[in-house]
């Protein structure tokens, strides 16, 4: 789009004589088209381009009205080509072109339109003229005095930059008999800002991106500038992944796109998202991981509860405390895992929609219970440090997050405890042999007692099979009997019934007399070389007797013999 230009036609040449120099001419033609600033005039819209709007204003030169100006002072986005405006002088730019105001307030003409712009609260336009002790000089119509801080002037400087520019106050003081007045311009900036913030509010939508400036930082999150009011963009709201603090992310300054995630017309409260403008990892969490797969992680912070490993940017699993190992004594999470360590884990659960994914830690390092049986044979002797005692026992550390108990009455064979520390203590290492092993109750039952050496040890170390020893019956049956061979050392007899001793059981049975039945056996045994061989004595607790040593089994501690007397 062409715009229009300042140049001089050829018709403004006309009728001037040879004689006159072209300045003389330009003179003459400024004096003609010259507009003083702060006058208003009717124009006609005649071209718009992306900043500016170019009104004709009856001169040979268009004047120019800033199009964001043009917004701010109306409720509307543009204007169109022959809209009829109202507009005030305000300068002239480089090129010639004038530069327009949308002011649309008059000045007052006397004191009677001032009193009426008093009391009705009215903005007037007005035109700095000087700047004076304490403020600024300005004629509205009479000369009137605007205090510094009411200016909306921050500095000195900006203050002197006011001079000579079209401005809107409002009369805050009035006195006609001594013609004191006292104006206000920054009440009127302020209401045009408001203004501004509750338009540029109205236009926003829940769900659309918007540009803005971060403000302010605060532990939870960041106030972000979106032209006249604030948003606030929480820390959760900042990234997929966990964010401990929002200067990880923003920094005070920082041009930001934000999408609105909230809007309370009520409070004028705004929520903003920045994490919203990128893909949810969590979308393809359940296709990416399912129960059972090996993964690898970054721990990234640990809880009384279990520990948080990063599995990829924006997704985390959860290890819980019953989770990191199969020793049942770990009392904290810190005990097995620390942040920024990489571990191997086992994906136990997904469940996307709640955002949450189980690991296993133990998982990944294998079941040590699954090969204990091989490992740990019921009988083997197996050592390990006491980690722990109760009154009924200690636990052993196996290794391999293994643990075996011992019974409190397993633990000494020489005195009667009331507890394990008084032979052992914590810490301490010690021999057991593994009495029992359940593995589906992940329990293992050790000894160490039955390590010890015991009569029957001794005295096998000390006799061969085949050697002839006494022994004392303790008790009998027609079929063995119960030998003691020396202080706590038994043995095992069998017996075998001979013909008389059958035949005397029989006659018991049939009801013979017994004293002759004693009779006969006692003359028997009494008979010389040519009867038969005396009856041996039937075996009774208390006998003493000879017998042959067949066999010894140290490990089970069995002894059998066979009587030979």
């Amino acid at each position: 789009m062409n715009q229009p230009n300042s140049s001089l036609a050829p018709s403004d040449l006309e009728g001037a004589s040879s004689d006159t120099s072209f300045g003389d001419i330009l003179t003459q033609f400024e004096q003609e088209h010259h507009l003083d600033k702060g006058q208003t005039l009717h124009g006609t819209v005649v071209a718009i381009s992306a900043e500016s709007i170019f009104v004709n204003i009856g001169r040979k030169t268009e004047g120019i009205l800033p199009l964001a100006h043009f917004q701010e002072r109306t409720s509307q986005e543009t204007a169109k080509v022959g809209d009829q405006l109202v507009v005030s002088v305000t300068g002239r730019n480089e090129e010639g072109y004038y530069q327009l105001s949308t002011i649309k307030v008059e000045r007052p003409r006397d004191w009677s339109a001032l009193e009426t712009a008093f009391t009705e609260k009215r903005t007037v336009a007005g035109t700095v003229t000087e700047v004076v002790k304490g403020g600024l000089r300005v004629d509205i119509g009479v000369r009137a005095f605007m205090p510094a801080s009411r200016s909306g002037a921050r500095e000195q400087a900006d203050m002197e930059k006011l001079v000579g520019q079209e401005i809107q106050c409002r009369i805050t003081k009035l006195d006609t008999a001594k013609e004191d007045v006292v104006v206000d311009r920054r009440v009127v900036l302020e209401e045009e800002e408001t203004k501004t913030r509750v338009q540029a509010f109205e236009r926003l939508k829940v769900d659309t991106v918007i540009r803005g400036t971060v403000r302010s930082l605060t532990d939870f999150g960041a106030f972000v500038d979106l032209g006249g009011f604030d948003g606030l963009l929480h820390v959760t709201d900042m990234s997929w992944t966990r964010t401990a603090k929002p200067a990880d992310v923003v920094a005070v300054g920082d041009s930001i796109e934000v999408k609105i995630l909230k809007i309370n017309a009520d409070t004028r409260r705004i929520s903003l998202g920045l994490k919203q403008l990128i893909p949810d990892p969590w979308t393809v969490a359940a296709t990416r991981y399912e129960a059972g797969q090996r993964v690898q992680g970054k721990v990234t912070r640990t809880t009384d509860f279990g520990a948080f490993v990063e599995l990829e940017p924006g997704i985390e699993g959860m290890i819980h405390l019953s989770e990191m190992s199969w020793i049942k004594k770990v009392r904290k999470p810190s005990d097995v895992v620390k942040p920024d360590d990489q571990v191997d884990v086992v994906v136990l659960g997904v469940n996307a929609p709640e955002h949450r994914i189980a690991l296993g830690l133990k998982q990944a390092l294998g079941d040590p219970w699954d090969a204990a049986a091989q490992k740990y044979p019921v009988g083997s002797v197996a050592e390990g440090a006491i980690t722990s005692m109760q009154k009924f026992g200690a636990f052993v550390d196996l290794g391999d997050g293994i643990e075996g108990m011992i019974h409190i009455g397993d633990i000494s064979r020489e005195k009667r405890l009331d507890h394990p520390q008084e032979m052992l203590k914590t810490g301490q290492k010690v021999k057991a042999q593994i009495l029992e092993l359940d593995r589906d109750r992940r329990r293992i039952r050790l000894g160490m007692k039955q390590l010890e050496p015991t009569s029957a040890d001794e005295y096998i170390a000390e006799h061969q099979a085949g050697e002839t020893v006494s022994g004392r019956i303790v008790d009998a049956s027609p079929t063995k009997a119960k030998i003691e061979l020396g202080e706590g050392v038994y043995a095992t007899c069998r017996l075998e019934q001979s013909k008389s001793e059958s035949g005397s059981a029989k006659a018991v049975s049939s009801g013979a007399d017994i004293s002759s039945l004693g009779a006969m056996l006692t003359a028997k045994w009494k008979s010389g070389a040519g009867g038969a061989a005396p009856e041996k004595e039937p075996l009774r607790a208390g006998q003493v007797r000879s017998f042959r040593l067949l066999a010894m089994d140290p490990a089970q501690k069995k002894i059998d013999v066979q009587l030979i007397d």
